[in-house]
C-alpha cells in the first residue's frame, strides 16, 4: 500500500503521523466546548458530532456522536466499522465532491485539548514478551529460565480500569510498602524504584457472552484498534507484596495510554506473524492470521528543565511472544465476559539487545547499572520531574502511520498523612 492522497495538506507529508491511510479516532476539546469524538487528518481533527449532525456521515437510524466516546461507535462492529472507514476516506480524498461541504468541520489539531477516547471498561495486562520475562528473572531469581506456565498460557493480571489516564496526564509517586531485604519490617513512603513499561493496547470494540469462549480468529474480529500504552510500576512495592497473587499497589496508581485509537484496519498491511513457539500451544490458541504488527517504538526521557528528550530504547511491537488476539481468547476461554472498551495490556515489549529494553528495569539492570543521558545525568529508575515518553509508527511506502505520543511526567509524592 503506497500514501492515500488527502485534499489536507499536511496528510500528505510521508512522516506525519496522521495520513489518509491512518486516520484515527480520539476525543477532543476546544475552548468553551465539550468533548466529542473527532478523526485526526493531517494537523487537523474532523468534528465527528458535528459531520454526523449535517448528514455527512450516517451509520445507524440514531445518532452514535453526540457522545464523548468512541463506546457507542465500536459497539456497532466490524461492519459498521468498515463503513465509516470507506465513508471518511470519500470524504477527505483528494478530489473529494465533499470538500467545501466538510472544510467548516476541521479544527486545527494545535488549538485542541485530548481525552481519553473511550470509556475503559476493564483493564488487563499481560505478561507475554519473552525477552522482557527472561531479563525479570535474570534480575529478580538469577536465572533467565522462564515460568513452568509462560511458554503455554499469556499471563496476566486484572488492573484498575479507574487508574487509566490519557497522555498529559501527570503522576505522583505513590506511596506504599517497601521492605529492604535486610529489615526485620517494612516501611512506608514513597516508591525508590519507579518505573516504566513499554506496551502496546488492544481495545476491545465487540464484546462476548458471559459463558461463552471465543477462538483466536474470533478474538482479532473483536479487536478495534490499538494505543501506546506504558504500565507505570513502583519496582520496590511490587517486589514486596506481589507473592503469592500477583502486582497491587505498585501497578494501581496510574496507566498512560496515547489518545488516539489506531484501527485495526490501518495496521492490516503491517500484520507479522508471532516468532516460532519453542513449545506447542494447545490447539484453542491457534488462528489463522498473522496477530503481530510491524510498529517502531521508542522510548524517551527528559529530565526537569533539560532542552531536550533522550532516545533511551528501540524496539518493535513484533518483539511480542502471544498476540493481542491470543491473549483476548485466553481471557475469555472459561466463559469470562468481554465489555466493549475492555483494554488489554501486551505486556512489557523488550528485544535481545540491552538497546531495546522496555523497561528501566532492564535497561539498568535494577538500577545496578545506570545509563546516561544526553544531558551527563544517570538514571537507574525515574526521578521526580522526569518526563517519560512512548513512540510508535508503523512505516509503508510513503506514509507512517502514528499514534501520538504517550506522555507523563512525574509528581513528588504526595505527603502522608496531610500535614496542616
Amino acid at each position: 500500500m503506497s500514501l492515500m492522497k488527502s485534499w489536507v495538506a499536511s496528510a500528505n507529508d510521508a512522516n506525519h503521523p496522521f495520513p489518509l491511510n491512518n486516520l484515527p479516532y480520539g476525543v477532543f476539546s476546544t475552548d468553551g466546548t465539550d468533548p466529542r469524538c473527532g478523526v485526526a487528518i493531517g494537523d487537523m481533527i474532523l468534528d465527528m458530532e458535528a459531520v454526523e449532525g449535517e448528514g455527512l456521515v450516517q451509520l445507524a437510524d440514531y445518532p452514535l456522536f453526540d457522545v464523548p466516546f468512541w463506546n457507542e461507535m465500536m459497539e456497532q462492529g466490524p461492519a459498521v466499522w468498515a463503513a465509516l472507514r470507506d465513508r471518511l476516506t470519500a470524504l477527505l480524498a483528494d478530489g473529494s465532491a465533499d470538500q467545501a461541504k466538510v472544510e467548516p468541520f476541521l479544527v486545527a489539531a494545535a488549538d485542541v485539548e485530548l481525552h481519553l477516547p473511550m470509556v475503559v471498561a476493564e483493564y488487563t495486562d499481560f505478561y507475554a514478551g519473552m525477552q522482557h520475562a527472561k531479563n525479570m528473572g535474570a534480575i529478580l531469581r538469577g536465572s533467565p529460565d522462564l515460568p513452568a506456565n509462560w511458554l503455554h498460557i499469556p499471563i496476566g493480571y486484572n488492573g484498575r480500569a479507574s487508574s487509566v489516564v490519557v497522555s498529559g496526564t501527570d503522576i505522583h509517586r505513590p506511596n506504599g510498602q517497601t521492605k529492604a531485604p535486610d529489615a526485620d519490617m517494612p516501611s512506608f513512603g514513597p516508591t525508590k524504584r519507579l518505573d516504566i513499561e513499554l506496551e502496546m493496547g488492544a481495545i476491545v470494540g465487540t464484546g462476548s457472552e458471559f459463558g461463552q469462549p471465543i477462538t483466536v480468529d474470533e478474538a482479532d474480529a473483536m479487536i478495534f484498534g490499538y494505543v501506546l500504552l506504558n504500565d507505570w510500576s513502583a519496582r520496590d512495592i511490587q517486589g514486596w507484596e506481589y507473592q503469592p497473587l500477583g502486582p497491587f499497589q505498585g501497578k494501581a496508581f496510574g496507566t498512560s495510554i496515547s489518545p488516539w485509537i489506531v484501527t485495526a484496519a490501518a495496521l492490516d498491511s503491517f500484520r507479522a506473524p508471532t516468532p516460532p513457539r519453542e513449545k506447542e500451544l494447545l490447539p484453542y490458541l491457534n488462528g489463522s492470521k498473522d496477530g503481530l504488527y510491524d510498529i517502531e517504538l521508542e522510548v524517551l526521557m527528559q529530565p526537569e528543565g533539560a532542552a531536550k528528550a533522550t532516545s533511551v530504547s528501540k524496539t518493535n511491537y513484533n518483539r511480542m511472544y502471544y498476540s493481542a488476539a491470543e491473549q483476548l481468547c485466553h481471557h475469555a476461554i472459561g466463559g469470562c465476559e468481554m465489555t466493549t472498551g475492555d483494554l488489554l495490556g501486551s505486556g512489557t515489549i523488550s528485544g535481545a539487545d540491552r538497546s531495546e529494553y522496555g523497561s528501566l528495569m532492564e535497561l539498568s539492570w535494577a538500577g545496578r547499572e545506570p545509563f546516561t543521558l544526553d544531558t551527563g545525568e544517570t538514571r537507574g529508575f525515574i526521578e521526580d520531574g522526569d518526563t517519560l515518553t512512548l513512540r510508535g509508527n508503523a512505516r509503508g511506502d510513503g506514509f507512517t502511520i502514528g499514534f501520538g505520543d504517550c506522555t507523563g511526567k512525574i509528581l513528588p509524592a504526595v505527603t502522608w498523612p496531610a500535614k496542616d
